[in-house]
């Protein structure tokens, strides 16, 4: 016991604060990139219902493709080919070539990953509006933007929530994959205590109970923001 409060130690020559730094970055990814994802969602699931028969399909395409892939072929091949495609353009048109963060790539990549999801569970939650709020609306003469402002956004929260809770929590866990192009978040933070002191079990499970921890804290904090948008509505015992 004492040589595994030792390795944990947050000070050297423990690694608790090595994993500590990881979880934060882990954090930082998983926020950026479901936020990004979040917008792209919005923003793809408008236009899946309300726009041209072009912009349905390429959209289709797009959630079809990224959600029939494993994420593990799109991080290779967006954090790599992504990024030199940045710099050839980059190149072609005259400019200095640039290192690209690696949070700002990550959060990119997962981003896009995240925003295929996102936009299936907006769609899934603006057509679960009921559809006399958003023809009342129109005859009010809104225009699109104050449409989705108003009533489509605080309308559809309560029907997205439960989807977008499971979508934060997977961002969190596909942090874990980014180990794999060395980014430094908690899963790499983890294999390289676990290599320097060869103490893996201990360390493995120290990150596997990082990763509950930040499981509970973010469902508290969900369950907070449900209650919140569902103020107002009858709950499921009332409806009964």
């Amino acid at each position: 016991m004492a040589r595994i409060i030792e390795l944990l130690s947050p000070t050297p020559p423990g690694w608790g604060g090595t994993l500590l730094v990881g979880l934060l970055h882990s954090v930082e990814i998983a926020a950026g990139a479901f936020g990004l994802g979040l917008v792209i969602g919005i923003c793809g699931a408008y236009g899946k219902l309300y726009s041209g028969p072009v912009v349905r399909d390429l959209l289709a395409v797009y959630t079809t493709i990224v959600r029939a892939v494993p994420e593990l072929v799109l991080i290779l091949l967006l954090y790599y080919a992504g990024t030199d495609l940045i710099n050839q353009l980059l190149t072609a048109m005259g400019y200095q070539r640039i290192d690209i963060s690696g949070l700002v790539a990550g959060i990119a990549v997962l981003g896009f990953v995240q925003g295929a999801y996102s936009t299936e569970v907006m769609r899934g939650a603006i057509l679960a509006i009921p559809q006399g709020q958003i023809e009342a609306a129109r005859a009010y003469g809104m225009s699109p933007s104050l449409l989705l402002r108003r009533i489509t956004l605080p309308a559809m929260l309560p029907f997205a929530i439960p989807g977008l809770a499971n979508l934060w929590l997977i961002a969190t866990k596909d942090t874990a994959l980014l180990a794999v192009v060395g980014f430094f978040e908690l899963t790499l933070a983890t294999r390289q205590a676990a290599g320097v002191t060869k103490a893996y079990l201990t360390f493995f499970l120290a990150a596997g109970v990082i990763y509950l921890l930040l499981t509970l804290v973010s469902n508290l904090i969900i369950g907070r923001i449900e209650v919140w948008a569902r103020r107002g509505m009858r709950s499921l015992k009332e409806a009964r």
